[in-house]
């Protein structure tokens, strides 16, 4: 097989993937959109023709696309994937906030099932707009998707908890693999169990010190979250891996992400849990 754009290797991965399996975190990215002042982060186009190669390499058939943080809140990106994957995408858009209701609407009808939000700047008025904005999208059945520091988590139990909405903790909740554990992961562990919180699987590379989906620390860390509530986990590639693209890390390759999917899930009910069904759920695939 060939090489898929901003993916390493060939190879398909050992483990088949079910029929109706999702990617849960996707960018896409387009050159005729500025990036937002102050981005960090401003990756080469990266387009659904591309991600599509990837689907046909790793077997999955579903996407939810997530506008990253390189576009602020414009949506542009995101919504013009939705538009091209069809039935088979999701979206997770950013938004300010003070939206009309309309264009909630608007959203929801493209597709969108979720909002991003980015507390890694610290907690005060973000957790504040948290609680606004949660309100805002509760209406609409949404969840709200968190790129949030392990320190930050660990401290807000009690206000996350009490959230109208469904919190979706991306990159394995970005708690390092390592030994002891953060306080944050006692704290996703509760909420898990709670029902409160869904974690997704993906950017082990990104919390790994070896910055490798291959670090065997990987293993104990994401079968804590499926053991504490199967149902409450998903995965994602997090292609096309922005980081990298950045020269910040090793590209990662794709198979071998969803083969250690494979290892951390154990088993083929698991497996069918985190790639079909449960997407499914959290997103309102078929509805």
């Amino acid at each position: 097989m060939s090489a898929v754009p901003f993916s390493t290797g060939t190879e398909s991965p050992r483990t088949p993937v079910p029929p109706r399996a999702c990617d849960c975190h996707v960018h896409v990215y387009d050159a005729a959109i500025p990036a937002a002042e102050g981005a960090r982060l401003n990756p080469p186009p990266a387009s659904v023709d591309d991600y599509r190669r990837l689907q046909s390499r790793i077997g999955t058939s579903r996407v939810v696309l997530v506008t990253p943080s390189t576009y602020g809140t414009d949506n542009r990106a995101m919504l013009a994937g939705l538009r091209a994957f069809g039935a088979d995408a999701r979206g997770v858009a950013v938004i300010a906030g003070d939206e009309p209701d309309a264009e909630l609407q608007r959203l929801h009808a493209a597709g969108v099932r979720g909002i991003r939000m980015n507390l890694s700047l610290g907690g005060g008025p973000g957790l504040a707009r948290l609680s606004a904005i949660a309100s805002r999208v509760a209406p609409l059945g949404w969840h709200v998707q968190l790129l949030m520091p392990a320190d930050l988590l660990a401290t807000q139990e009690h206000t996350l908890s009490g959230l109208p909405v469904p919190l979706v903790f991306d990159h394995l909740a970005r708690i390092a693999p390592t030994l002891p554990r953060h306080a944050a992961h006692a704290v996703l562990l509760q909420l898990l169990a709670q029902g409160k919180a869904w974690v997704k699987l993906s950017g082990g590379y990104l919390v790994s010190p070896q910055q490798s989906v291959e670090d065997p620390a990987l293993n104990a860390l994401a079968r804590t979250y499926i053991e504490a509530a199967s149902e409450g986990v998903v995965w994602g590639s997090d292609w096309p891996h922005a980081t990298a693209s950045a020269g910040l890390q090793p590209m990662p390759d794709d198979a071998r992400q969803v083969d250690r999917l494979a290892d951390w899930a154990e088993n083929g009910a698991n497996l069918h849990r985190i790639l079909v069904t449960n997407p499914e759920r959290l997103y309102g695939f078929g509805s």
